[in-house]
């Protein structure tokens, strides 16, 4: 302790700032993916296809497990910093490497798996509109994509008049319920891009502060 001064110092208590936050992203980031795991709008749809959601649900569960995973590192990164050791810092700076390629999984899996859920999810709307017309069956579906994406029929006009007795009411009018599938889960996937994205790029600067403390308390070291 107290072998660092000036700008290292400063390097220092810049560490221990960027853990604070750390520590709050991670808390903020298990939180979100939670929230769309358990009461997100995607989870309203019930549907026994489990490929559907199957990108979806797997980016979800590696995002939750970063945050988890950067709540715990971002405390031991605050004690690695304040008792400076070289061990502790290390070791923050390998986890962190971890979670950079994490979250850059949980991103490829939004970016590639929302293309596929959308058309899984419109083909399930239109099977069960299908089924709603020839047999009066698929009700529960049509609630659900009607209350979901906040719309009623599919790209015919006139469809709307059909299921108008399994539309909210103050969406009996005509709304394509295929283009708004595609607006929803485009948001939700965006969520977990975004929040995938944005914490890497905060990882990112935790490994360049640690590992020139690292470097600086090695140094410190070798002088004395």
């Amino acid at each position: 302790m107290g072998r660092l001064s000036g700008s290292l110092r400063c390097v220092k208590y810049l560490l221990l700032t960027f853990n604070l936050i750390f520590l709050l992203a991670g808390s903020s980031v298990v939180a979100v993916g939670l929230w769309l795991l358990f009461s997100g709008q995607v989870k309203k749809l019930n549907t026994d296809d489990e490929e559907v959601y199957a990108y979806f649900y797997l980016g979800l569960y590696i995002l939750i497990g970063a945050g988890a995973l950067m709540m715990v590192i971002g405390f031991f990164g605050c004690c690695g910093a304040a008792r400076e050791s070289q061990c502790l810092l290390g070791a923050f700076f390998a986890c962190l490497l971890v979670i950079f390629a994490t979250e850059i999984t949980a991103g490829v899996f939004a970016f590639l798996g929302k293309k596929r859920t959308v058309t899984d999810i419109q083909h399930l709307y239109s099977e069960a509109y299908k089924n709603f017309i020839d047999k009066a069956e698929g009700n529960r579906t049509l609630q659900e994509v009607h209350s979901l994406a906040k719309c009623c029929g599919n790209e015919d006009p006139k469809s709307a008049e059909h299921v108008s007795s399994l539309c909210l009411e103050e969406y009996k009018q005509h709304k394509n319920c295929l283009e708004e599938i595609e607006k929803v889960v485009h948001h939700n996937f965006q969520i977990v891009g975004i929040l995938a994205v944005c914490t890497a790029g905060i990882t990112i600067f935790g490994m360049v502060f640690s590992l020139v403390l690292c470097c600086a308390i090695r140094n410190s070291s070798d002088m004395l």
